[in-house]
């Protein structure tokens, strides 16, 4: 059983934080490059973000928003 533990952590150490060990020694070259999963990740988020803005204001405009405040029993 503790070579079933030391294989996964063979595994996450060894083979799949490689890529991330590479942008670790790549940072004190260049700061930029190394935190450029971060900024794909901020710029997927801001897309999405603007998408779900512009879904709701479609839907505010052809009145296909429910914004009754009695949805709830409890606000009745």
């Amino acid at each position: 059983m503790k070579a079933f533990f030391e294989a996964i952590g063979y595994l996450f150490t060894d083979i799949l934080f490689l890529p991330l060990n590479f942008f670790r020694s790549l940072e004190l070259e260049n700061w930029w490059l190394a935190n450029i999963v971060t900024w794909i990740f901020i710029i997927i988020c801001c897309v999405a973000t603007a998408y779900w803005l512009k879904q709701l204001t479609i839907f505010k405009q052809n009145n296909e928003d429910d914004q009754d405040t009695t949805a709830h029993s409890f606000l009745s």
